[in-house]
């Protein structure tokens, strides 16, 4: 389902599933990765082909080894990725304020790297989550680093915008119909009646506001007959 990018390393597609659910498909991931002083940013990306369930984003976790002791820290949320943004680029290092290295120092550290690891390992945890836990955890992490990178607010644009269930939208429409077609209605035998004419006007208007503000049903007090 997923790739990762390292700069000067090859492509990662050794993922593990770590957990599974009752249907059997796994929605938490993980990538073990050799962390070395050069490593500071990564790139994930969908494979192709890969599609998240409506409503869900990948959220994106890096466990990074202590530099004293070299175990395993918590966890922690570095960003993540949706069906409108399926690939980003994340900071994983332990000091984001580090300056960045020259290509001739990321070239000595690839040098060393072939010798030996002692950096420790990181594992790059991807979780299968719902839009509305990912939200929180986006937003604080910009307000962290607002110019991380442009990964993070735009996927929360596409979170955010997925958060309205396909009921409210049906509801919506339903409700756009029902207040603009009641105004036409006529009584035959004790029955209220909606000629054909009116519903297909209100389908043309319909249309017409879809093109105009595609986005509009989205918004929590739409206004219908506009």
């Amino acid at each position: 389902m997923f790739s990762v990018v390292i700069p000067g390393r090859p492509c990662l597609t050794d993922i593990v599933a770590v957990d599974g659910q009752p249907n059997g498909q796994a929605t938490k991931f993980a990538f073990t990765i050799p962390v070395s002083s050069s490593l500071n940013e990564i790139v994930v990306f969908f494979l192709p082909g890969t599609t998240l369930p409506p409503n869900t984003g990948a959220a994106i976790y890096a466990q990074l080894p202590n530099p004293s002791t070299n175990q395993p820290t918590d966890f922690r949320f570095i960003g993540a990725l949706a069906n409108e943004k399926p690939s980003g680029i994340f900071t994983v290092r332990q000091n984001p304020n580090a300056p960045h290295r020259s290509e001739a120092e990321e070239e000595d550290d690839m040098l060393d790297e072939a010798g030996a690891n002692s950096g420790g390992v990181m594992t790059l945890g991807i979780s299968i989550e719902e839009v509305q836990n990912i939200a929180p955890q986006l937003a604080a992490l910009e307000a962290e680093s607002p110019s991380q990178n442009m990964s993070t607010a735009l996927v929360t644009q596409a979170v955010g915008q997925r958060q309205i269930s396909t009921k409210v939208l049906a509801q919506r429409i339903i409700g756009s119909a029902f207040n603009f077609l009641a105004s036409f209605a006529e009584s035959d035998k004790g029955q209220d009646v909606v000629p054909l004419k009116s519903f297909h006007n209100w389908w043309a208007k319909f249309e017409r506001r879809i093109e105009v503000d595609p986005t509009f049903l989205e918004r929590e007090d739409p206004n219908a007959n506009a």
